[in-house]
């Protein structure tokens, strides 16, 4: 049974790449909510669970789907995906140029982008945001954390290249608040 503060390990998780801003796993951004349904129902029987619109006069806006046993977290607007978010303990494992991304210490991620950012330099890559959270403006991603027992774990929001330079318009608060 899965209880809120294991860990699921790497081994049991799905293995999804990310491929910068064109998609995540099998989850191209844009897609419409039914397509993405269609493609998760082949992957859990866990069924998405809708928040939203946030103001009634706009059917089409923001629109937030979770999958909470399968640990995934879907943003749409106008019924197209334009966010994923998978869970730190038991979401699928997202990985990008062979470092896995979800369910990671913080700091050792954080020195993998540091790193990453500092080969890439003069171009501007690592970008510090409000809570703390480190966004890869090369990658697509923004490395969020969630509780796990008395610690943090990594917890990647993936996002399209349209999101780039508004990413806290483009995506809800609580994408990028520490969750768990």
């Amino acid at each position: 049974m899965y209880e809120r503060w294991d860990v699921l390990p790497d081994g049991e998780r799905e293995q999804w790449v990310l491929e910068p801003f064109e998609s995540v796993g099998p989850l191209r951004f844009g897609m419409l909510i039914d397509e993405v349904s269609n493609i998760l129902s082949r992957r859990t029987d866990d069924l998405q669970r809708y928040s939203g619109p946030c103001l009634a006069e706009d059917p089409y806006g923001l629109v937030t789907g979770r999958y909470p046993s399968f640990g995934l977290t879907l943003y749409y607007w106008d019924e197209r995906l334009r966010g994923v978010s998978a869970d730190a303990l038991c979401g699928p494992q997202v990985s990008v140029e062979g470092v896995a991304l979800t369910g990671r210490r913080p700091s050792e991620l954080g020195k993998w982008l540091w790193g990453r950012a500092d080969a890439l330099a003069p171009a501007k890559e690592l970008v510090v945001m409000g809570g703390g959270e480190f966004c890869s403006e090369s990658l697509g991603v923004v490395i969020g954390v969630q509780r796990a027992g008395d610690g943090l774990l990594t917890r990647p929001v993936c996002f399209p290249a349209e999101g780039l330079h508004y990413l806290h318009d483009f995506l809800p608060d609580e994408a990028f608040q520490i969750s768990g």
